[in-house]
C-alpha cells in the first residue's frame, strides 16, 4: 500500500522554509508528519478534537477519525499518545492503604495510542486507516506494542495487519513478555500461527518466570496451540525459572470439571512427543503430584500408564496419594475417587490404617474415596472414633455405604473380597497391566480393580 506522507520527513518543516517543494504534502497541507509524537492527551482533560478524537478511537467510527486527522487545523497525530490514568483514584488508593499501614502505589501513568486502542478492541478499519497515515508500528509508550495488544485480544485480523505494516513479532514487552506469549485464549490461536510465520521464535522465554511459550499453553488448557508448537520445533521439556516443564504447568494449573478433558489432551500431546513424566521441579514435585494436587483423573492415569513413580515424595514429604486426598472434599465434580483407586491400583503405598479416622474426618464427604481406600486392605479394625469422624447428615446422606463400613468391625470381610486381596498382593504393583491377561470375566476384571459398588462387604 502506498504510504501517504514520504518515507523522510521534510526538513524544512517547522523552519517554515519547504525542501520538496510542490511534493511536499506535509507542508502544502500544513500536517506534521506522522512520527510526530506531542505531549500526551490526558483524556480526563481533553475537549474539543482531541476528546473526538479519543471517542472516534474506542467507537471504531473510521469516518470521524478521517475527518479529524485530515484538518491540519485538529493538529492530530496518528501516533498521539494518551494519558488514561487517574491521578485522584490513585490518591484515594495510596490514602486507603496508609490507613491499613500497608505499602503505599506508585503512581504510574497509564498511556496508550491510537494503534493500541484499535488493535486492542479488534477495528480493522480504523487499524488500517492509521497505519496508512503513517502511524509507527512499534511505537510503546506503555511497555508494550499494539501488537502486544491484538494478540491478547484475540483479534487475528489485526494482528495481520501490524505484521503486514513492519511489526516486530519478537517484540519484547516492559514485562518481559513477546506477543506469542501473550496467546493464551482459544480464540488466540491464528495470532499465535501468523507470529510463528512471521519469524517468531518457539522457544522464547519470557524474562521473570522464563516461560516458553509452550508453558503458556499448557498452563491455560489449549491442546491446538500446543499442537502448533510442537509442530514448529517447541522443546517438550523445557525448564522455567521454578524447574517446571511445560508438563508441569499443563498439571499444576486448577480447572472446573468441564476442562478436565482439554487438559488431558494437552499432557497427552506433550507425553507423545516426548516429555518426561518424572522430572522434579525445585520443590521436589512431580507432573503426578501436581495432577493429583488438582484432582484430575484422567492426567493421572495418563501419567501412571506411561510410568510415573507413584511413591516418589516431594520436597514436603508429600506422595501423589497425599495430595489427592487433601483436595478430595471439595473437588467432589473432578471424581477423586478414580484418583485414588488408579493409584492403589498401581502400587501406591496404602494409609496407615491409624490414619484412616482422620481420613474419614477429611474426606466423610467422598464416600468412594474411602470404599477405595478400605477395600485396598483384606480386613480393618474399626474403631468407635469412626463413626464419630463422620458428620450425621453425611452418614443420613450415604447411608447404606456407611451402615456397611461401621458393620465391618461385627463381622468378617467376604471370601470374595479377600480372594481379591490375595490376587492384589500377588500382581503388586502390575494389576493394570496383568489383570487384563488373566481371562477373567468383565465384572470379575472390574472388581479385581477395585470398581466402584457404593457398599462394603
Amino acid at each position: 500500500c502506498p504510504q501517504p506522507f514520504p518515507a523522510e520527513p521534510c526538513e524544512g518543516l517547522g523552519a517554515g522554509v519547504c525542501t520538496r517543494g510542490s511534493m511536499c504534502r506535509e507542508c502544502a497541507s500544513g500536517r506534521r508528519p506522522a512520527q510526530w509524537h506531542p505531549d500526551p492527551i490526558v483524556t480526563k482533560k481533553a475537549e474539543g478534537p482531541a476528546w473526538a478524537y479519543w471517542q472516534a478511537l474506542v467507537e471504531g467510527d473510521v469516518g470521524a477519525l478521517s475527518q479529524l486527522l485530515g484538518d491540519p487545523r485538529a493538529a492530530l497525530s496518528p501516533s498521539a499518545v494518551f494519558d488514561t490514568s487517574d491521578l485522584e483514584e490513585w490518591k484515594n488508593y495510596r490514602f486507603n492503604f496508609r490507613c491499613l499501614r500497608l505499602w503505599s502505589l506508585t503512581y504510574e501513568q497509564e498511556l496508550t495510542t491510537p494503534l493500541h486502542i484499535t488493535a486492542g478492541r479488534g477495528y480493522a478499519d480504523c487499524l488500517r486507516f492509521l497505519l496508512l497515515r503513517g502511524a509507527a508500528v512499534d511505537f510503546a509508550p506503555s511497555g508494550k506494542t499494539a501488537l502486544h495488544e491484538a494478540c491478547a485480544a484475540a483479534h487475528a485480523g489485526c494482528a495481520r495487519l501490524l505484521l503486514s505494516f513492519g511489526a516486530d513479532p519478537q517484540a519484547v514487552s516492559e514485562d518481559g513478555f513477546q506477543p506469542l506469549h501473550l496467546c493464551k485464549s482459544p480464540g488466540s490461536l491464528e495470532c499465535a500461527r501468523l507470529l510463528l510465520q512471521s519469524g517468531a521464535s518457539v522457544n522464547v522465554a519470557t524474562e521473570d518466570e522464563e516461560d516458553s511459550p509452550l508453558h503458556v499453553a499448557a498452563r491455560h488448557g489449549l491442546p491446538e496451540h500446543v499442537g502448533l508448537l510442537l509442530r514448529y520445533g517447541a522443546a517438550v521439556d523445557a525448564g522455567n525459572e521454578e524447574g517446571q516443564t511445560p508438563l508441569h504447568a499443563a498439571c499444576s494449573q486448577p480447572h472446573e470439571p468441564e476442562d478436565i478433558e482439554r487438559y488431558f489432551e494437552v499432557c497427552q500431546q506433550l507425553v507423545e512427543h516426548g516429555a518426561r513424566v518424572d522430572v522434579p521441579d525445585r520443590d521436589l514435585q512431580r507432573p503426578l503430584h501436581l495432577a493429583c494436587k488438582v484432582a484430575n483423573p484422567r492426567v493421572v492415569e495418563l501419567l501412571l500408564s506411561h510410568g510415573a513413580s507413584v511413591n516418589i515424595m516431594n520436597y514436603s514429604g508429600n506422595t501423589a496419594m497425599h495430595n489427592v486426598l487433601q483436595v478430595a472434599a471439595y473437588k467432589l465434580l473432578h471424581q477423586p475417587e478414580r484418583i485414588v483407586r488408579a493409584l492403589l491400583n498401581h502400587g501406591a503405598v496404602r494409609v496407615w490404617p491409624g490414619s484412616l479416622t482422620k481420613v474419614l474426618r477429611y474426606c466423610h464427604a467422598a464416600p468412594r474415596v474411602i470404599e477405595a481406600l478400605i477395600n485396598s486392605y483384606d480386613r480393618v479394625r474399626v474403631p468407635d472414633e469412626w463413626a464419630e469422624a463422620v458428620p450425621r447428615e453425611t452418614q443420613q446422606k450415604h447411608r447404606g455405604f456407611y451402615r456397611s463400613l461401621l458393620a465391618l468391625g461385627r463381622r468378617p470381610r467376604s471370601l470374595q473380597h479377600l480372594a481379591r486381596c490375595a490376587l492384589r498382593a500377588r500382581l503388586e504393583g502390575r494389576v493394570p497391566l496383568a489383570a487384563p491377561r488373566l481371562g477373567l470375566p468383565p465384572a470379575l476384571l472390574r472388581f479385581l480393580l477395585l470398581d466402584f459398588e457404593d457398599v462394603l462387604y
